[in-house]
């Protein structure tokens, strides 16, 4: 069963119980996503409205983009859940000779950069969706514009959350290039997303003071 099919409450239970999926890398998507649809919702006040008819275009655009990284999201749930299935059972390999001992190394090995792969993806998603907002909060409609705040804070969540659940598993990795080249990019998407989630977020609030 997909964990978008469940509802909310049951979502948030399974969340908090000592089962292994979801975990913070399902979280941290479907928080993203939760922020994306924000930013949307904002959008869709804004169009059709006169004050706004310079915009519309552009508002229309950005909802587009805004349900290309929903879906992601949302698929990213589900795929978190996935790749932590075959490393939940690499970390109960056996290691009593020197054989299983190398293949479990092998197998964690392969299994940890996979488990990259998704946290990296919502990262991705996460400042796409940061740029989304940071461009929603200064056209978009002013009746909305705290929920275009709302959904940045969500959106810096997610980007920092997935970090989180990528160095766990860097720390597992032998191959230095790997973990070299996925912390550089990281790092980058931290660094940019956080400045412009912060300045998104100050301009609202300047809105809002006016």
């Amino acid at each position: 069963m997909s964990m978008l099919d469940k509802t909310c409450s049951a979502f948030i239970e399974v969340l908090a119980s000592k089962a292994p999926v979801p975990g913070g890398g399902g979280a941290a998507a479907m928080g993203g996503a939760i922020g994306m649809a924000l930013s949307n919702m904002v959008g869709n006040l804004t169009v059709g409205k006169k004050k706004y008819a310079d915009v519309e275009g552009e508002v229309k655009e950005l909802i587009a983009k805004g349900d290309a990284v929903i879906e992601k999201l949302k698929r990213l749930v589900d795929q978190d859940a996935e790749v932590f299935e075959p490393l939940s059972k690499a970390y109960g390999l056996p290691k009593s000779t020197p054989e299983e001992a190398k293949y479990k190394e092998e197998t964690m090995e392969n299994c940890c950069k996979t488990a990259c792969g998704v946290p990296m993806e919502i990262m991705r998603a996460a400042l796409e969706g940061i740029k989304i907002h940071a461009r929603m909060g200064e056209i978009g409609t002013m009746i909305a514009i705290s929920d275009v705040g709302c959904g940045v804070v969500f959106m810096k969540s997610a980007l920092i959350a997935g970090s989180l659940n990528v160095v766990i598993n860097l720390n597992a990795i032998k191959d230095q290039d790997f973990v070299a080249s996925t912390r550089k990019e990281m790092d980058e998407m931290i660094a940019a997303g956080s400045k412009l989630a912060d300045d998104t977020l100050a301009l609202v609030i300047s809105k809002l003071k006016k």
